[in-house]
């Protein structure tokens, strides 16, 4: 991607984030995302053909970076010196949530039902789910897919209690609630606190 779209999609990431943080996902209209990124409507559906897409394009920049090979250092948070693993991973998503990084707890508190929910479900069950189901022994009496839902729907109950709640919990002590709940049916040992 050149510097000129890359410069489209951080305009049009920008002003759809400002808008999730003032108005439901479901009151947005693509001509107010236009209007705030100042792009064109042509433009803007060269990158995305729908709001749909749009809010998927910036759901998969989040966990392209969230579990990138080689974490990057930030400001808030920094990853980029711990071993990959099912904590850190959680931690860093709990951190991009907390610095309600491109509106996504906005979305989570006031819109349950948008696309985003779905997505979120998504990157969960591929990215932690499935490798925390893989790495435990489990219960040979529960199947590893019952097994999967039930991470992807802890964490997904987790992080809209937490977000209902004020967020007032830091990442790392909600990463320990949630370790606590799935570890034991996995047949993980509940890490060190």
């Amino acid at each position: 991607m050149d510097r000129r779209q890359q410069k489209t999609r951080s305009a049009v990431f920008g002003a759809f984030t400002a808008l999730l943080a003032k108005k439901s996902y479901h009151s947005i209209t693509v001509r107010e995302i236009i209007a705030a990124a100042d792009v064109g409507r042509t433009t803007f559906y060269a990158h995305f053909p729908t709001k749909d897409d749009l809010l998927r394009e910036m759901c998969v920049d989040l966990f392209d970076h969230v579990f990138a090979a080689v974490p990057q250092s930030e400001g808030g948070h920094d990853f980029s010196a711990s071993e990959p693993d099912a904590a850190a991973a959680v931690a860093h998503i709990l951190w991009h949530l907390k610095e309600n990084d491109r509106g996504i707890a906005g979305i989570l508190r006031r819109d349950s039902d948008t696309p985003f929910l779905t997505f979120f479900r998504e990157y969960i069950d591929d990215y932690i789910a499935a490798g925390l189901v893989a790495s435990g022994q489990g219960n040979p009496a529960v199947p590893a897919e019952f097994l999967r839902r039930h991470v992807t729907a802890t964490f997904v109950s987790l992080v809209q209690w937490w977000i209902a709640e004020g967020m007032r919990e830091t990442p790392e002590r909600l990463t320990e609630i949630f370790l606590a709940v799935i570890y034991p049916p996995l047949g993980l040992p509940l890490p060190p606190s």
